[in-house]
């Protein structure tokens, strides 16, 4: 479903990837970790072709890093859920016209955009305020309505970059278990995190980034 193989991406003269090989299968749920500044952001970019490598394939479903053009990326993005670290919701609408404006970009019809908003803010338990605005919030709660933004298109893959960077631990580990929830349904999952803590806790494939520029290994947790 995900795959980069013999990638090559740096700036200037600073190798950040090299010789990058992974794989992600579907449904599958994976740890992407590594020291501040081993790529990590980097590597997500690259999935959503935002980057794209100086050699080598990234692979996402039926797209191609090597052939894919302008015009195809807004499809690739729709088969994707991104979550941030800084939330990104707009400011100036509640939290329903914030998820609502991702499913308005694709032509959807207004019954299906509340069927869809409504169902995404129960999954996370945030119902309840889809009227609120942002800054009416807690960060946990931004968070919240950043996932289900993510998934209120039903994506194939959902990216998680360093969603639990900005929180407490007992918030980032309610965050995890929402993740995980809709990871059980079937949505294959790739999270970047330092918190090495809550990889501990949670057993599942570790994809490790080292030395800023190489995957050192696939480890399976006991």
């Amino acid at each position: 479903m995900l795959s980069f193989k013999n990638v090559y991406f740096g700036y200037s003269d600073q190798p950040i990837f090299s010789d990058l090989n992974l794989s992600l299968e579907h449904g599958e749920f994976s740890f992407l970790i590594g020291k501040s500044g081993a790529g990590k952001s980097t590597l997500l970019q690259m999935i959503y072709m935002n980057i794209l490598p100086k050699s080598g394939v990234v692979t996402i479903g039926e797209f191609d890093s090597s052939t894919i053009k302008a015009r195809r990326l807004p499809f690739l993005r729709r088969k994707l859920g991104i979550i941030f670290q800084d939330f990104k919701l707009l400011k100036d609408r509640n939290i329903y016209d914030n998820i609502a404006f991702v499913l308005e970009a694709t032509n959807t019809s207004s019954k299906e955009i509340k069927k869809k908003v409504n169902n995404a803010l129960t999954d996370v338990g945030l119902i309840h305020r889809r009227y609120s605005m942002p800054n009416e919030l807690s960060g946990g709660e931004k968070q919240r309505v950043a996932i289900a933004r993510a998934i209120v298109n039903d994506p194939m893959l959902i990216l998680a970059d360093e969603p639990t960077g900005n929180l407490d631990p007992e918030t980032a580990s309610e965050i995890l278990d929402i993740i995980l929830k809709i990871h059980s349904r079937g949505t294959s999952v790739l999270f970047a995190t330092h918190n090495y803590e809550l990889v501990k806790k949670n057993p599942s494939k570790i994809l490790k980034l080292e030395n800023g520029k190489a995957l050192k290994a696939v480890i399976k947790q006991k």
